[in-house]
């Protein structure tokens, strides 16, 4: 099958699924070489490309193209079987774990050829409240959208789902994924994929359901399970949204009617010639105009203005309500049903509730808080000075102290409630420069996720302080000498940090400050119309060196030849400066033919060169 015609029918699932027709013909599709490679292209420039599964041999390391057919080959005879997962647990910040199912390589190379199909269905039908694993999408996006439309929320409902990737359950999801694919060949193989088992401590475990975390496939199942509560959300608030504006406040009301009662009477004055009696009057409508001002001029609680809003980042997801508390309540109840009956997941009591919005939530590290008093100011406006007042309830994001308090405690900075900074002795004997170098890019990651809060720069600030104290100390440990020392010797001009010689001159390293962080730009989200050339427009040529037949190392050319992974750059000693430089360029890749890349397992592939050139 040609890439233009697969580009073609690609095109053409996408406005079948807008149109809300179910797909056929997708099982087909796997019969493209091209859909293989692009999908070797995206698990293989990944950190896990060389994590082994139950098989420590099966790894993107020696991937060739006849590998690939043969996988591809075994998908559409129906005899491709997939292994169970080894499961492996990672620690949780709340000192639990999670745990993890880690594919082989094959699996992951199927999962992700399946994962390019589905995306071309569900993607152009996902909501827009959904930010988690999606192109263009990401943390940022939903708090983004969350501190621009959410102004007025009087009430914020946390929802979390317990072990929601270990819930999901098979014959629900299956069901649903029939609803717009009508392919059976395709719903069998992402049964077998979720049916396939883990292995832990060597003993199989069958799954019955859940979708591993850890799988290529598993985001966007996830996400086409929870699309059904974006449904019933969307429904939701067309059912609960009500009326076009607020009423006016019955303060805000009666402060204008004396105001226009006593112009009025300031007019009759007028008409009759008695002038002494006006200024009295002039000053009572200031005395009102003022209490006025002091009063919200719209009823935050009309009971005929009502609003919904609702994000979602993978299982985490939040709802806003304008509204009284008896709404909220309400809501709450219907989303526990809906996901306790349709999905047949649970809703944890204890992490999940109904908070004031002036009091705060927490969603994806921040806390969301509303602001705003009715107060007044003056400024500018048409040229001339008039008395405005500033929107209330305005929706804002925090950096939590807990949240800073525990990366301090993990990363060993020191104590952030008493301020005091600890020096990383597990440091010392590593260069200057590497430890800046890692203190930069602890804190500089912090700084840029938190930078989307209302006042980050004053709340990262403590952190910030805690974190130059640590590396100040770290380096005053190790040169033996004070603080006040050490900086001096750092300082350059308006800057501390440190010189260093570069590859062809002495280059500066300057220490981090909070306002080297750029603010973000107004992002937007994906270009549906254009969803199908992401994933073949800008083909890398890698597979292209694979079609070649020829080997990167000794040249030798019209071989079979293979991809080897390098776990770091070291490792490829012994090869030809060319070689590591397309090394690096294709993220730790290098084509060699079968000779070339048994002799670099074994540590001889320059005895191997050597002889070649002297032969």
């Amino acid at each position: 099958m040609q890439l233009l015609t697969v580009e073609k029918r690609l095109d053409s699932v996408i406005d079948l699924s807008r149109q809300g027709k179910r797909i056929n013909g997708l099982f087909r599709l796997l019969g493209c070489p091209s859909l293989w490679e692009r999908a070797y292209e995206q698990v293989a420039p990944n950190k896990g490309a060389l994590t082994p599964g139950i098989d420590p041999d099966n790894t993107l390391d020696g991937f060739s193209l006849e590998r690939m057919e043969r996988i591809m080959a075994a998908v559409l005879d129906g005899s491709y079987r997939f292994s169970p997962a080894r499961r492996q647990y990672i620690p949780k910040p709340n000192g639990k774990k999670r745990p993890l199912g880690i594919p082989t390589a094959d699996d992951k190379l199927v999962q992700a050829a399946v994962k390019i199909l589905l995306e071309h269905v569900y993607e152009p039908v996902f909501a827009d409240q959904s930010h988690g694993f999606r192109r263009g999408r990401s943390c940022h996006s939903a708090l983004t959208e969350i501190r621009r439309t959410w102004h007025g929320v009087k009430w914020l409902i946390e929802v979390d789902i317990v072990g929601y990737y270990d819930n999901i359950d098979h014959d629900i999801l299956l069901g649903l994924l029939r609803r717009r694919i009508d392919d059976d060949r395709l719903i069998r193989l992402i049964g077998r994929m979720l049916k396939a088992g883990y292995l832990e401590d060597w003993t199989f475990h069958r799954t019955f359901s859940g979708a591993p975390q850890g799988g290529v496939i598993s985001p966007i199942l996830a996400n086409i399970y929870l699309h059904e509560l974006d449904e019933f959300m969307a429904g939701m608030k067309a059912r609960f949204d009500k009326g076009q504006s607020r009423r006016r406040s019955a303060a805000y009301l009666e402060a204008s009617k004396r105001i226009q009662i006593r112009r009025r009477m300031i007019e009759r004055r007028r008409a009759n010639g008695q002038e002494e009696e006006i200024p009295a009057l002039v000053e009572e409508i200031r005395e009102w105009e003022r209490r006025r001002l002091e009063e919200p001029a719209l009823d935050p609680f009309d009971p005929n203005y009502r609003r919904l809003r609702y994000c979602r980042y993978a299982d985490d997801f939040v709802i806003g309500v304008i509204g009284s508390k008896d709404d909220a309540r309400s809501i709450m109840a219907e989303v526990r049903t809906y996901l306790a009956e349709t999905l047949k997941l649970e809703v944890s009591e204890e992490k999940s509730g109904i908070r004031k919005a002036d009091e705060g939530a927490m969603f994806l590290g921040y806390q969301l808080k509303t602001y705003g008093d009715g107060r007044t100011k003056r400024m500018i406006k048409g040229g001339r000075a008039v008395t405005m007042r500033l929107p209330g309830d305005r929706m804002q994001l925090h950096v939590p102290v807990d949240r800073l308090a525990r990366f301090a405690e993990r990363q060993r900075l020191g104590n952030i409630y008493i301020n005091r900074g600890e020096a990383r002795c597990e440091l010392i004997n590593n260069s200057d420069v590497a430890i800046l170098t890692g203190y930069n890019a602890m804190m500089r990651g912090l700084a840029e996720y938190y930078k989307l809060g209302t006042l980050w720069k004053d709340e990262v600030g403590r952190l910030h302080h805690l974190w130059w104290w640590s590396f100040m100390k770290t380096i005053s440990r190790k040169h033996k000498c004070s603080v006040k020392v050490t900086a001096e010797r750092l300082r350059n001009g308006d800057r501390l940090g440190l010189w260093y010689e570069g590859r062809h001159q002495r280059r500066f390293m300057p220490m981090f400050r909070l306002k080297d962080v750029r603010p973000t730009p107004a992002s937007g989200h994906v270009d549906r119309q254009t969803f199908a050339h992401i994933h073949f427009a800008g083909r890398n040529d890698f597979v292209d060196r694979l079609r070649a037949r020829a080997c990167q190392a000794c040249g030798t050319e019209d071989v079979p030849v293979e991809v080897h992974h390098v776990r770091k750059m070291s490792d490829m000693q012994g090869t030809t400066l060319w070689t590591r430089i397309k090394a690096a360029r294709t993220r730790k890749r290098v084509v060699l033919c079968r000779d070339c890349h048994v002799a670099h397992h074994a540590g001889r592939l320059q005895e191997r060169l050597d002889r070649m050139v002297q032969a």
